[in-house]
This record gives structure tokens, sequence and C-alpha cells, in this order.
């Protein structure tokens, strides 16, 4: 299967795109820096320049890559696009990322009708209440609760749409719980060590 991953140089796409490809699938992924082509090719895929938030640059590279299905792996987490995490204004530490959750995810689905591609699968956030109404045991069609009038407002609501996107577009969204381990939380570790 051609198998798009929008995201492809980042914590996970560095992650999937190999075992994508060991499973004999044909993988074109994504980066925004010319520099990370060189590790998407040792991970055995095409790698790819591509603004997510530049609808004709997302046009564009899936229409070259012609896949089955696109991955949409798309954040600015990382200490490179973000800076220094910030757990006490995560509206300003997401703020790219939650552009990429809306403009990006609307690219996306958009791109893929374009080049008749059928099948879209996001990464989604499974950390995320349900809001406080009914019971205490909820499922995938109970609301979320987007915490209003706080600071992780737009951030859940980027998620929110996300959702609402891929879904309405007969895609699928996985909600991703936190991520560990080398690669993936470097950066707070470095500061945790610093007591930051």
């Amino acid at each position: 299967m051609r198998v798009f991953v929008a995201g492809g140089s980042g914590v996970l796409g560095r992650r999937l795109v190999p075992q994508l490809v060991a499973r004999g699938h044909q993988v074109t992924a994504t980066t925004t820096s010319a520099d990370k082509l060189g590790g998407l090719a040792r991970l055995g895929a095409d790698g790819v320049v591509m603004d997510g938030l530049d609808a004709a640059s997302v046009g564009e590279a899936v229409a070259k890559a012609r896949p089955e299905v696109i991955v949409h792996q798309m954040t600015a987490i990382s200490m490179t696009h973000a800076g220094k995490p910030d757990i006490k204004h995560p509206d300003r530490w997401f703020a790219r990322t939650n552009r990429l959750r809306t403009e990006g995810t609307d690219h996306l689905p958009a791109a893929a009708e374009g080049a008749g591609v059928s099948h879209v699968v996001a990464q989604g956030y499974a950390s995320w209440n349900g809001i406080r109404e009914g019971g205490w045991v909820k499922t995938e069609e109970d609301p979320l609760d987007t915490l209003e009038g706080t600071a992780a407002h737009g951030g859940l609501k980027a998620l929110g749409h996300v959702e609402d996107v891929v879904l309405a577009a007969g895609g699928a969204v996985l909600r991703y719980g936190a991520f560990y381990g080398p690669g993936a939380v470097d950066d707070q570790v470095e500061l945790v060590r610093k007591r930051q």
C-alpha cells in the first residue's frame, strides 16, 4: 500500500515509518526541513518537504505521492518548533500545533479528496476528560470537555476539530496517550534535571 505520513520526521513518525516499510508498504513521509530528508531516506521512506499550514504545499505533496492512505502525525511540540515546554501556558506552547490540528487538518482531507485518497487516519488525544454530565463512564459519543475559560481550551478545541473533520471525511482518529522513552521526552528530561 502507498502510505503518506504527514509529520514523518517527528517523534511518532520516526517510529511509524520503519514499521510500515518493514511490512512492505511504500511510504512517503513529510518534514518541514530539507535537513531531515536523509533521515527519512534511512528509515526507508521517500521524504518530501511540506508545509502543513499551506494548502498548496499539502495538495502538491499528496498529489505527487498518490497514496492510498494518509496518516496525520503533524505537530510542532518539539523544542525546535515550540521552544521550551511550558506547561503553565499550553496556549503559547501549543500555538503552532493547534494550527496544524486545525488548518493542517483541513488541508489533509481536502488534498485526499483531490487526489482520490479514500482513507485518512489522524492522531487524537486520549487523556482528555469527558464533559462532567451524566454518568462516570463515557463512550466515544459523549462530548469532551474543552475546559472553556482555561489556557488549555485552544488545544482541546483543536483536538476536537481533528476528530470532527477526519471523522466527517470517513476517516479514523486514534486517541493517543502520553509518550515516553528515548526521543519522545528528551527535552522534558533535560528540564527536569535542571529543576525547571
